[in-house]
């Protein structure tokens, strides 16, 4: 365990506890942990999750302007919802991504874990999306991408960011639930307004 890590952590729970509650300021701290965490997966020679952080990085830029112009009128976020047919290109869009990632890693560097570190690069890379796109699904994939970098970590010895990724499953989880509420109140009050419309006629 070095300095480098327990900042990485402590920065990147900050950030996701913020995004789970749909606040601006997620993304500048989101930037931060993105940072700490490419020169600590350098460092460990985790290349897949190196170059994400960087993805990570213009993800972040998109994601911070889309939920800039995404507010409703009391600046709250707006949740949308996923269509299956966009659910379905992104996850076959990191199925490919994964495999090609992988291709690569474990061909031309020495990588410790090329394809599963590719797979959940690439799945990372489509719930970030998701989540720039402010979609409650995108929790979803999170769970399940970080339920498996838990066990990924914990085999490299890096405990610290292991135990992060396990209290990252419970933000998820509480992230899908807030978002998912959001997401039914903004439809029941869309649902709401002609009919408020239709009483004043």
């Amino acid at each position: 365990m070095s300095l480098l890590e327990v900042a990485a952590v402590l920065v990147s729970f900050v950030a996701i506890w913020l995004t789970a509650a749909r606040r601006m300021l997620c993304w500048p701290i989101n930037l931060l942990a993105c940072a700490l965490y490419f020169k600590l997966f350098l460092d460990v020679r985790l290349y897949a999750d190196m170059v994400l952080q960087a993805l990570f990085g213009i993800a972040i830029g998109y994601g911070w302007i889309a939920w800039a112009a995404g507010k409703d009128a009391a600046g709250a976020v707006i949740v949308r919802p996923l269509s299956p047919l966009v659910a379905a290109a992104g996850l076959a869009t990191g199925a490919v991504g994964g495999i090609g990632i992988g291709w690569i890693t474990s061909r031309y560097t020495d990588a410790a874990l090329p394809w599963m570190d590719a797979a959940l690069s690439s799945f990372s890379l489509v719930a970030q999306y998701w989540t720039a796109r402010r979609h409650s699904a995108s929790w979803l994939l999170w769970i399940v991408v970080d339920v498996l970098y838990v066990g990924m970590f914990v085999f490299k010895g890096l405990l610290p960011t292991a135990g992060l990724y396990a209290a990252m499953v419970g933000l998820a989880v509480l992230g899908f639930i807030r978002w998912r509420n959001a997401q039914r109140a903004s439809g029941a009050e869309s649902r709401a307004e002609p009919a408020r419309g239709d009483s004043h006629a």
